[in-house]
């Protein structure tokens, strides 16, 4: 296939197509509505009232992610690197996920907070709180940005409309039904999102696959392409940056990406976090991450080949602006490959994806800010339909502020870039800090403060040097794996030094929020189970992770 960046990327649907999409927004707004007859307090709005079964909540979890970072982000990464975009779900996901299941769940869950943040100011103090609190919510406007830009450039190749009035239609979508039926109405929305998405994306798969010869076929236009062999490996040519398309070396990919970046976003980022806390008991919360760490293994089989298909069969893939940008390989893709009737389901597959990733966002965001901003800081001891007001009143906040922040991630042709370095600017320095307070009981209130606050600093000095060509990376997510590194031991070294220097809370204080202190928080729930031994978070997650490492066999 050749396309040339003037013949414009525009998918010829017909009527069945457009019904699809007409049924499925039906759909999304009518769970919306029938979610708001169970909203009586806030907690039903913001967490369920904790009372979601694990297989639910597991689903909307690994959703919950599979927005237009996922989607157009891993694909984009798959066309530019190759299956070294395989680390970002077998080392950098899947781990993370079991650890969140087996060990943080039940400090969070079981210490009833209602936000991560929340459990930060237990932990240390107001300063870390609401430090942690507005970072946060920065974070997910600017990612929900990504969601919504993306959004408009699935509308834009549908209907060519400009990027604004793409933006504002799908905000509009978005908003009505998380601000009609609160967190409910998301996650029900984000398990149907996540059959739709799969409906979509494997049909378009299969047909590319069948295009060029099979995965064996595929693998051989990839050695003659600009790609070349090594993008077939994932750990073989890490030993320098240099041998490979990534641009990293195992060192990076290891501790920058597979254990600093994971694990400081899957463990820490409360728009995840908030579905497990939806859960209607402990078991069922340590297990949703785990569940979903299941489809996690798989779906690099419906972002990654599908990127390394357009990089093989769209002639010109890769400019810096314009219809051939990376982030375009599946729609460049869908527009080649389907047929209508399938196309309209595909393209509703992606629709589903921005609106289940946005949504993750606002409902985090709208939490944060009524729980953890508002509530705490500027407007104590009102009632309970205050509160619910004022989350709504966020979420309208939230996608309008969103619609801004969709424009900058207008200017990144490849937004995997875009947020990762966000992942390692605000998540990076939060997990280090969280990691360290919670199995150490001597680290202080300010030490907490001080390390999340000097380690987002040294990421973004990092950054900036990296901008302003002061340090240079083989690319910008070497970058961002090295900023992550940075940003983790930079908070360490000072959560230690300042905790030297400054006092520490009683112990009496810290019962269930630090490891070996009693409450929720001994050993025995950390390694116990579910007494029926298959639905044990320990089992599944050491399933989880052994499949994580005998998938990279084939390709290592």
């Amino acid at each position: 296939m050749a396309l040339a960046a003037e013949s414009g990327l525009r998918l010829d649907l017909d009527i069945i197509d457009y019904l699809i999409l007409v049924l499925y927004f039906a759909t999304v707004l009518g769970v919306g509505f029938a979610a708001r007859r169970a909203i009586k307090t806030s907690a039903d709005f913001f967490l369920s009232g904790r009372s979601l079964p694990a297989w639910v909540t597991g689903l909307a979890f690994v959703s919950a992610n599979l927005g237009a970072l996922e989607i157009l982000g891993m694909a984009a990464n798959g066309a530019q690197y190759g299956l070294l975009t395989l680390h970002y779900y077998w080392i950098g996901a899947v781990p993370a996920m079991v650890f969140l299941g087996i060990v943080m769940m039940p400090f969070y869950y079981g210490s009833k907070v209602r936000s991560v943040p929340e459990f930060l100011k237990r932990r240390f103090n107001k300063p870390t709180h609401i430090f942690n609190a507005l970072s946060f919510a920065v974070a997910q406007v600017l990612i929900a940005g990504v969601n919504l830009f993306a959004l408009a450039l699935i509308l834009d190749a549908l209907l060519g409309w400009q990027l604004w009035v793409s933006i504002l239609v799908g905000a509009a979508i978005v908003l009505t039904y998380i601000t009609v039926g609160g967190l409910s109405s998301a996650i029900y929305n984000e398990v149907l999102q996540f059959f739709v998405i799969l409906a979509g994306l494997i049909p378009l798969t299969v047909i590319g696959l069948v295009k060029v010869g099979g995965i064996d076929g595929l693998f051989e236009k990839v050695r003659q392409s600009p790609l070349g062999d090594a993008a077939l490996h994932t750990w073989s040519n890490t030993g320098s940056s240099a041998d490979n398309p990534l641009g990293a070396n195992w060192i990076g990919i290891l501790f920058g990406l597979g254990f600093v970046l994971s694990f400081g976003y899957w463990t820490t980022n409360f728009a995840e976090v908030q579905r497990a806390l939806s859960a209607k008991n402990m078991n069922a919360a340590r297990r949703t991450p785990i569940i979903a760490a299941f489809p996690k293994l798989l779906i690099p089989g419906v972002t990654i080949i599908p990127g390394l298909i357009a990089a093989v069969t769209i002639t010109g893939l890769g400019a810096k602006d314009g219809d051939l940008t990376y982030n375009n390989a599946i729609p460049l893709l869908m527009e080649d490959l389907l047929p209508n009737g399938v196309l309209g389901v595909a393209v509703t597959g992606l629709l589903a994806s921005f609106m289940a990733g946005m949504a993750a966002n606002v409902s985090g965001f709208n939490t944060v800010f009524t729980y953890d901003i508002w509530q705490a800081y500027i407007k104590k001891g009102r009632s309970d339909d205050y509160y619910l007001r004022i989350g709504r009143y966020a979420t309208i906040g939230g996608v309008i502020i969103g619609i801004g922040t969709a424009f900058i991630a207008s200017g990144y042709g490849n937004i995997m870039e875009y947020i990762q370095q966000l992942f390692s600017l605000f998540n990076a320095p939060l997990f280090a800090t969280f990691i360290v307070g919670m199995f150490w009981k001597r680290m202080t209130p300010w030490a907490g403060f001080w390390s999340l606050l000097l380690g987002f600093l040294a990421s973004l000095a990092l950054y900036v040097a990296y901008l302003t060509d002061a340090i240079t990376f083989n690319s910008a997510l070497e970058q961002s794996f090295w900023g992550a590194g940075v940003a983790f031991v930079t908070a360490v070294v000072v959560a230690i030094a300042v905790t030297f220097f400054t006092p520490s809370k009683p112990e009496d204080e810290l019962r269930g929020l630090v490891y070996g202190l009693g409450g929720t928080s001994n050993g025995t729930v950390v390694v116990s189970g579910d007494k029926v031994w298959w639905r044990n978070p320990v089992l599944l997650g050491t399933i989880a992770v052994v499949l994580a490492i005998a998938l990279y066999i084939p390709v290592w």
